[in-house]
C-alpha cells in the first residue's frame, strides 16, 4: 500500500512539474534610445562655456535606473547625429586622432547594443567615422550604405538581440539624401540607397534567417517625408513602416522632433514611432511585454511607449569620474585664444539687412574661394560673439557645421534665381506697411516671470537665408517670388551680367544641392553641381576662420552695406516690430 501510495505522489508530481513547465511565461524588456546627440556627451557647453542640459552623463544616470528595474532585458541603442555638434566630439574627430575615439569610449561605458549612422557622422569623413566604428564594441548599422566596388554594405545591416529568450532584430537606415548635402570626397566608394528599398530587401532575410520576435527600425530619418534633389526620399521613417511589413517599433531622429505614436504598418497592425529629438535632453523610451508559451514561442505582445526626461538628473558620478581627463583636455583646446574682436557681432541683425557677423564669413569666402560673388546664410538662428577676445569656443558659434568652401561656376541669372528662392523662404510678401517684413510662424503666447510673452519663429530655417556679398541689389519685399532681387552691379561698380559665368564662393551644403537654392532656385540640375565646381578646400571653413583671425591677431568686423530691403519707410518699422517678436528684445540701433 505504501509503496502505490508513493507511487502516486511521484505521478501527481511529474503531472504538476508538465503543467508549470506548459506555461506561459511573461517577459518585460526595455528598449532606450538616443538620437542626434549632437557632442552632448558632457553636462557642460563648451561654445557657450556654462552649465548645460542634456548630455549622455544624464542619459547614464536613467540607463542605470532601468538597469536596476530590468536587469539585462534593457537594449541601448544611439540613432546617429554623434560625431558633430559639440567641441567635446569635434576635438576627437580631428585634433586628438591618436586616442580612442571619445564617443566610442563613452558610448562602450554606457553598454549600447547598437549604433546607427547620420548623415553628421557621414559628414566628418570616412576617415573620422570608420575609425569611430572600429573603435565601438558594438555593431554601428547601416543596412542601406552600400559599398560600389562590392555591392556589400559597408556597415552591419542589422544586429541580433537575445534577451531572455527573446529574438530582437535591429534593422538600421539612414537618410538617402547624403549627396545632397555632403561633398563625395567625405564617403568615397559608398552610395546610399533608398530606405524603402533596402527595407523590402533585408526584411525577408531577417525573417528567413532569424526568425524574430520582434522587429525594431534604427532609421535616421523623420517622418515628413519629402524628396530632395529630385531623387532622394529623405524623412522616409513612416512610409517605410507603412507599406514595409515586420516592423514593432520604429525608433526615429535626424528631424530634431519629438513624437511618439502609433501607425498602421503594411500589415493593418500597429507600430510604435518614437523620437526624443536632439541634444540628449529626452530618450525614447520603450517598454516591450512578451507572452511565451511553453515552448517558447510568443503568442501575445504589448508595445509601449513614451519620451522620457533626462535633463533634470543628476550626472552619472562615475560616467562623470571616468572621462573627466577628456573633459579637461576639450576645455583647454576651447579656452584657447586666437584673437581679437573690436565689436560684438550677432546673427540677428542678418535678418534684417548686411551684417558684420554674415559679412565676415562673406569676406573670408571671397579670399580663399578666389571668388567674385559669395552666398553664405547666418548656420545658427541666434549666435553671439562678444568684442574683446575670441577664443576656438566662439568659432563654434560664427560656424556651427563642419562646412567646406567650394568655388562654383554659376551665371548671374543663376546667382539671382537663388537669391529669389532665399528670400521667398526668408520675407514676407508686404502690401501694407502694418504687415511682417519676415516670413514668420504665428507667434505663440509663452508664460514668463513678468506676464505673458509672445514670441515669434521663422516658418523656413535660417541656415538656408543667403545673402550675398560681391554684387550691389535689393530686395523689393512688396513683389512676388521671382520679382523681388535687383541687381544694380558687381561691388567695384562695374556691369552685372545674368549671361556671364561667375566663380561663385559658396559652403559644400549649398554647393551639393543643399536647401535646393541651386537647384530648384537656380534651376541647375541636381547631377551637374559636381561639375560646377572649380575648387574645394580640403578643411573645413571653420579651420579657416581661426586661422584667418589668428593672422589678423585684431579684427575689425563691419558690414559691407551691399544690398538693402525696399521700401526702407515700411521695412524699416516692419524690422522693430519682428525683431522684438523673434528676439523679446528692442532692436539695436
Amino acid at each position: 500500500m505504501n509503496r502505490l501510495r508513493w507511487v502516486g505522489i511521484l505521478c501527481l508530481c511529474l503531472c504538476l512539474c508538465r503543467c508549470v513547465l506548459a506555461q506561459d511565461r511573461v517577459v518585460r524588456l526595455k528598449l532606450i534610445e538616443t538620437s542626434d546627440v549632437h557632442g552632448n556627451f558632457y553636462p557642460y557647453d563648451f561654445i557657450r562655456q556654462e552649465p548645460a542640459a542634456g548630455s549622455l552623463a544624464r542619459v547614464q544616470t536613467f540607463v542605470r535606473q532601468e538597469r536596476e528595474k530590468y536587469g539585462e532585458n534593457v537594449i541601448l541603442l544611439d540613432n546617429g547625429d554623434i560625431l558633430q555638434g559639440q567641441p567635446s566630439a569635434y576635438y576627437y574627430n580631428y585634433i586628438d586622432t591618436v586616442s580612442p575615439h571619445l564617443t566610442a569610449e563613452m558610448l562602450n561605458f554606457m553598454g549600447y547594443d547598437a549604433g546607427n549612422m547620420g548623415n553628421h557622422d557621414i559628414e566628418t569623413g570616412r576617415r573620422v567615422f570608420d575609425r569611430w566604428m572600429e573603435d565601438c564594441r558594438f555593431p554601428v548599422l547601416g543596412a542601406n550604405i552600400v559599398e560600389t566596388g562590392t555591392g556589400r554594405t559597408h556597415c552591419p545591416p542589422y544586429v541580433v538581440l537575445e534577451r531572455d529568450g527573446v529574438k530582437v532584430v535591429v534593422l538600421g537606415m539612414v537618410t538617402p539624401a547624403i549627396p545632397v548635402w555632403l561633398s563625395e570626397n567625405l564617403w568615397p566608394g559608398l552610395r546610399f540607397e533608398d530606405m524603402e528599398k533596402a527595407a523590402r530587401e533585408w526584411m525577408p532575410v531577417i525573417r528567413e534567417r532569424e526568425q524574430p520576435d520582434v522587429v525594431v527600425g534604427l532609421f535616421h530619418a523623420g517622418r515628413k517625408a519629402v524628396t530632395m534633389g529630385g531623387r532622394y526620399r529623405d524623412n522616409a521613417s513612416i512610409e517605410v513602416v507603412q507599406r514595409v511589413p515586420g516592423f514593432d517599433v520604429a525608433l526615429i531622429g535626424h528631424d530634431h522632433a519629438r513624437a511618439c505614436f502609433k501607425v498602421a504598418g503594411a500589415e493593418g497592425d500597429s507600430v510604435l514611432v518614437v523620437n526624443p529629438a536632439n541634444g540628449a535632453m529626452m530618450v525614447g523610451d520603450v517598454e516591450l511585454t512578451l507572452t511565451l508559451n511553453g515552448d517558447g514561442e510568443v503568442v501575445a505582445k504589448q508595445v509601449k511607449g513614451k519620451l522620457s526626461r533626462v535633463d533634470a538628473l543628476e550626472p552619472d558620478a562615475e560616467f562623470m569620474a571616468r572621462f573627466a581627463g577628456q573633459y579637461d583636455s576639450v576645455r583647454a583646446f576651447v579656452s584657447k585664444r586666437i584673437g581679437r574682436l573690436t565689436q560684438t557681432i550677432s546673427t540677428r541683425p542678418a535678418y534684417f539687412g548686411p551684417s558684420a557677423f554674415v559679412d565676415l564669413i562673406h569676406r573670408l569666402q571671397l579670399e580663399i574661394g578666389k571668388a567674385e560673388i559669395s552666398l553664405a546664410a547666418p548656420l545658427s538662428f541666434d549666435a553671439r560673439i562678444e568684442a574683446g577676445d575670441v577664443f576656438v569656443s566662439d568659432m563654434f558659434s560664427l560656424y556651427k557645421y563642419e562646412n567646406m568652401l567650394y568655388t562654383m561656376s554659376l551665371t548671374g541669372g543663376e546667382v539671382r534665381r537663388a537669391l529669389e528662392m532665399s528670400y521667398a523662404l526668408w520675407t514676407n510678401r508686404m502690401q501694407s506697411a502694418d504687415d511682417h517684413l519676415l516670413l514668420l510662424r504665428e507667434a505663440k503666447g509663452r508664460e514668463e516671470a513678468g506676464g505673458a510673452e509672445e514670441r515669434a519663429f521663422f516658418r523656413n530655417p535660417s541656415f538656408n537665408f543667403d545673402s550675398a556679398a560681391g554684387i550691389i541689389y535689393t530686395v523689393d519685399v512688396t513683389q512676388p517670388e521671382g520679382q523681388k532681387v535687383r541687381i544694380i552691379s558687381m561691388a567695384d561698380g562695374t556691369p552685372f551680367d545674368e549671361e556671364k559665368r561667375y566663380r561663385v564662393a559658396v559652403n559644400s551644403y549649398r554647393g551639393n544641392g543643399g536647401g535646393e537654392l541651386l537647384t530648384r532656385g537656380a534651376g541647375i540640375p541636381q547631377e551637374e553641381l559636381k561639375e560646377r565646381i572649380l575648387f574645394s578646400t580640403d578643411k573645413d571653413l571653420r579651420y579657416y576662420l581661426m586661422r584667418y583671425i589668428e593672422r589678423q591677431g585684431v579684427v575689425e568686423p563691419r558690414s559691407l552695406e551691399q544690398w538693402r530691403f525696399l521700401p526702407e519707410a515700411w521695412t524699416r518699422q516692419a524690422a522693430e516690430r519682428d525683431y522684438f517678436l523673434l528676439f523679446g528684445t528692442e532692436m539695436p540701433h
